[in-house]
């Protein structure tokens, strides 16, 4: 049975779309504009998608050049890293303005998010050192430590490693820059959670150029841990009226923690398989992004390798360079509008003959250049 004729792994959330909360610092997109090289991403539109789907117009947000690296994580990574040193400075000032000598920033990756933290402390005279789970491609332990990070590589899943990373940063002169949460550590998460809050201020500029100025109608986002839909909740949910955009998350069906969560009312971990969307396979979701993934997300499905591997290659054949984990988007899009039960799923998301989609690839090809497309 092909993915287009199976139901997807799904939950639905009435109401979602009512739920409201506060909106991320608007100084966030101000600091990014003053990085050096930083430019907005493309927003491309892609019509014959939107037929293929019938619906009214599909973009999709194209992560693959973000401040000089293949993934959207550098936005959370710098002003993250940002906020830390700054915090530093305050409680020991010194001559160079750091407070202190240079720190070692420790954090734990599928790969996108440690990279962009190795380039951070690269780019600001800091130290780096990444713990990497088992099932990351070499090549993208590769480009960490080739941005001069020390890299750890851990025999077990994505969780272990954020344990082992934990661990590493209570030495002195050593801070945790880890994008997921729990209990005790969440002040990093949210900074991380915020950096990325520029993505979104971009989608509503760029859709408001292309015509689409309330906004769209629903919002694809790959979810591992859950800070980046995190980060996509805050912003379609803090803001006071107009038209709310569904929003719907996109795991593997091998790591749909989100997925279960939502459907147990409960926040629970799971046991991850193999999977080519690398960057996603997290067992459990951040405790920071819970709540506003329980109460600000509409839907959720998880979606195969099979289904990732078709996007990858129809993406590319329409001019966006996406990895497995990127266009993920797009294979929960079609999960979600296809196959049996497609209906029901369309009317829960809202989506009609003219509806707006923004599908949010959260990586380029050259994020894990050395992932086999061939998964089923």
């Amino acid at each position: 049975m092909g993915d287009e004729d199976r139901t997807p792994p799904w939950h639905a959330r009435p109401g979602a779309r009512a739920w409201r909360c506060a909106p991320a610092p608007a100084q966030v997109r101000e600091f990014h504009a003053a990085l050096p090289g930083h430019t907005p991403t493309p927003l491309t539109e892609l019509p014959s998608l939107a037929d293929e789907l019938g619906i009214g117009r599909v973009f999709v947000k194209d992560e693959s050049d973000r401040l000089g690296l293949p993934a959207f994580k550098a936005l959370g990574a710098s002003w993250a890293v940002h906020r830390v040193l700054a915090a530093r400075a305050a409680d020991a000032p010194g001559p160079q303005g750091q407070g202190r000598d240079p720190v070692t920033l420790v954090t734990a990756t599928d790969g996108n998010h440690g990279r962009a933290v190795a380039r951070t402390a690269r780019r600001l005279g800091q130290r780096a050192h990444v713990f990497v789970p088992q099932g990351v491609h070499p090549q993208a332990v590769a480009a960490i430590a080739a941005e001069r990070a020390r890299v750890t590589e851990v025999p077990g899943p994505y969780d272990e490693a954020v344990r082992r990373a934990a661990e590493a940063a209570t030495a002195p002169d050593a801070v945790l820059v880890q994008d997921t949460a729990w209990r005790g550590y969440e002040q990093v998460p949210a900074w991380i959670v915020e950096g990325y809050s520029t993505l979104c201020a971009e989608v509503d500029d760029q859709l408001a150029a292309a015509g689409v100025p309330d906004g769209p109608g629903l919002v694809c986002v790959p979810v591992g841990v859950g800070s980046l839909a995190q980060a996509v909740v805050t912003h379609y949910r803090s803001r006071p009226s107009g038209r709310a955009a569904a929003l719907l998350s996109v795991e593997p069906e091998t790591a749909a923690c989100v997925l279960l969560s939502l459907t147990r009312g409960a926040l629970v971990g799971v046991p991850t398989g193999d999977t080519i969307m690398a960057g996603l396979n997290c067992g459990t979701p951040s405790s920071l992004a819970w709540p506003y993934l329980r109460d600000g997300l509409d839907a959720a499905v998880a979606v195969t390798d099979a289904g990732s591997a078709r996007a990858v290659a129809d993406l590319a054949a329409l001019g966006v360079s996406s990895g497995p984990c990127g266009a993920a988007a797009l294979a929960g899009l079609r999960a979600a509008l296809t196959g049996a039960g497609a209906a029901q799923r369309r009317t829960a998301l809202g989506l009609g003959p003219a509806s707006v989609v923004v599908l949010l690839s959260t990586e380029g090809a050259a994020a894990n250049p050395g992932t086999a497309l061939n998964g089923s």
